[in-house]
């Protein structure tokens, strides 16, 4: 019998043992559309999530709901993240720092953005903090509607079916279930992972504009969002 609750470490299951299936639909509508959300736990509360469905714990609800469940709450979130871009438009690229916004963090997703296109929106499922931001940039670009529907749900098909389903099979073999806070640990290590890499490659491109005497783009520029003739389109 897992013994989830006695652990500080786990906030993801703390919140599931309060809130329930509604309260893992309401973290992953707010980490995937609210801009100040960004930090709520993602990929560790799907894995929490299946890893609890395995065990008969908390949730009792079949695996395919827990799964569509989260699946909507993520089409949802990057539906308002989308509207919220659309309508506040340059303005998030003006916005100052604080304590819950990092303009960094906005401009990183913007270039995400229009390296990769449309697919950048199932890319970004699977990174922590590009998962806020991306369907935020993809609004103040005017992305076609059409196109942006088609990946978001692609995306939130696949990440909340891969990562639920990966706890709930972890969640059946004896050593994860004696060693959950080791393994939670790991998967918010290992998600962190693509972000670190896309940072290290975004500066390393830095440094190699600057040593080139390439311009530096003023703040003005910067602060420029992407039009809707810059985002590409299939």
């Amino acid at each position: 019998m897992l013994n989830l609750a006695a652990s500080p470490l786990l906030d993801a299951e703390q919140l599931i043992s309060t809130f329930g299936l509604l309260g893992i639909m309401a973290t992953v509508f707010a980490e995937s559309g609210l801009i100040v959300c960004f930090f709520l736990p993602g990929d560790s509360l799907l894995f929490t999530a299946g890893l609890l469905v395995a065990n008969d714990q908390i949730l009792h609800q079949p695996l395919w709901v827990v799964m569509l469940a989260i699946a909507v709450a993520a089409v949802l979130g990057d539906q308002f993240g989308y509207a919220f871009g659309r309508k506040i438009g340059p303005a998030l690229f003006r916005r100052p720092n604080s304590r819950f916004f990092k303009q960094e963090s906005a401009e990183r997703a913007q270039e995400f953005m229009l390296k990769h296109g449309p697919k950048a929106l199932v890319m970004a499922r699977f990174i922590p903090v590009f998962r806020t931001f991306i369907p935020i940039t993809a609004g103040v670009g005017r992305m076609t509607y059409r196109t942006f529907f088609l990946f978001n749900v692609i995306g939130a098909v696949l990440w909340s079916v891969s990562l639920t389903l990966v706890g709930y099979y972890l969640g059946q073999i004896a050593f994860v279930r004696d060693n959950i806070e080791g393994m939670v640990i790991g998967i918010v290590l290992i998600s962190g992972i693509p972000i670190i890499i896309e940072g290290i490659k975004m500066r390393r491109r830095s440094r190699q504009a600057a040593s080139t005497d390439e311009p530096a783009a003023t703040p003005q520029a910067a602060a420029t969002p992407a039009t809707e003739t810059e985002l590409p389109r299939p």
